[in-house]
C-alpha cells in the first residue's frame, strides 16, 4: 500500500479530491468542462438578472420623476383655480366702483356708495377667510402690531395703542401684515 496524502488508494473520496493536471484522464477533464459551463450559465443568468434589476430601477425612476413633474403641476393648477375664486369673489366690487364712477349725483350720495363698495369688500375678504387686526385702544401686541411712534400721553395707559395708521390683516390665523399704530408712553407714572 503506497501513501499519498494521507489516504490509502483503496479509499478515494473523487469529489473532494484536486483535479488531475493537464493529460490527465479524461473523466477529470470532463468534470471541468461541467464546472465551466456550469459557471458560464450562473454568469450568463447573474448577467440577465442584474439587466432586469437595472431596466426596473430605470422605470421606477421614471416613474417617480413623472409623478413629482405631476404632482408639480397640479399643485400650480391648483394654485390657480384658487386664485380665480378669489378674484370671482372681488368682481362685484369691482363693479359696484365702476357703477358709482358712472352715476352723477352730490357727495352724499357718492359718499354712501363708497361705504356700500368698502362693506362689500370686507365682506369679500371675510369670506375668503381674511380678517383685521384689532389694534385701537388694544394693549401693544408686536406679534400683530408694528409699532411707529411712542406717543407721550396721560390719557392713555402705558404701551397702549392710542392710532391706527394701517389697518393690519391676518389670513386664517396667520398674519398677513401687522397693524402700524402709535403707542402710548406714560411717562408719569
Amino acid at each position: 500500500m503506497r501513501k499519498g496524502n494521507g489516504k490509502s488508494e483503496g479509499n478515494l473520496d473523487l469529489d473532494n479530491e484536486l483535479p488531475a493536471g493537464r493529460g490527465g484522464d479524461e473523466p477529470a477533464a470532463a468534470a471541468t468542462g461541467e464546472a465551466e459551463a456550469g459557471a458560464v450559465t450562473e454568469v450568463e443568468t447573474l448577467k440577465a438578472e442584474r439587466d432586469a434589476l437595472l431596466d426596473r430601477l430605470a422605470r421606477l425612476q421614471a416613474e417617480f420623476d413623472n409623478a413629482r413633474k405631476r404632482a408639480v403641476r397640479e399643485q400650480q393648477e391648483f394654485r390657480e383655480f384658487a386664485a380665480a375664486d378669489v378674484v370671482k369673489s372681488i368682481l362685484p366690487i369691482l363693479d359696484s366702483f365702476e357703477r358709482a364712477l358712472k352715476a352723477g349725483g352730490d357727495a352724499g350720495d357718492f359718499r354712501n356708495g363708497v361705504e356700500l363698495i368698502y362693506r362689500q369688500f370686507q365682506d369679500a375678504l371675510q369670506k375668503i377667510g381674511v380678517q383685521p387686526i384689532a389694534a385701537m385702544g388694544q394693549a401693544f401686541d408686536p406679534r400683530f402690531h408694528e409699532a411707529i411712534e411712542m406717543v407721550d400721553t396721560t390719557e392713555a395707559p402705558d404701551h397702549q395703542v392710542v392710532d391706527e395708521l394701517q389697518r393690519g390683516y391676518k389670513y386664517k390665523e396667520r398674519l398677513l401684515r401687522p397693524a402700524m399704530v402709535r403707542v402710548a408712553r406714560n411717562s408719569g407714572g
